[in-house]
């Protein structure tokens, strides 16, 4: 019965603190603009920035990452990378999959010198969409 008992408590004491290390985070955007690679590879300018009203989630329990645009952007975490910080920027990044099971590298980057302006980036091999973000 002891064992039981003990069993018992540490599923629980588990799922508890399992809860505690998985959050969501959740954002809306203010505007984007995306940068595209020409014929040649070669990048070209960032498109103009496009006001846009879209709520994001960046949920850390079922490891994705939604876009709640018309179509829905949704990015299943692959890996989490390891936080960076320099003078300018702090960093999180991932490296997802996207609806179509396509490879992308996220980053949600704050701007230090910026007022501390978060923008989410969206990195694929021939284009790269950001989005201004705020914490709602």
């Amino acid at each position: 019965m002891n064992i039981l008992r003990n069993y018992i408590l540490l599923l629980f004491l588990g799922l508890g603190m399992q809860q505690s290390y998985s959050q969501s985070y959740h954002f809306k955007t203010s505007g984007f603009s995306v940068l595209q690679k020409n014929d040649k590879g070669k990048w070209g300018e960032w498109s103009s920035l496009d006001l846009v009203n879209l709520s994001v989630v960046l949920d850390t329990e079922k490891h994705r990452i939604v876009v709640y645009s018309q179509e829905i952007q949704l990015y299943n975490i692959i890996e989490y990378i390891e936080r960076e910080e320099n003078d300018t920027d702090v960093v999180y990044s991932f490296i997802c999959k996207d609806n179509s099971g396509i490879d992308c590298k996220i980053s949600i980057i704050t701007r230090k010198k910026q007022d501390y302006r978060k923008q989410l980036y969206i990195n694929y091999d021939d284009h790269i969409i950001v989005y201004n973000i705020f914490n709602v």
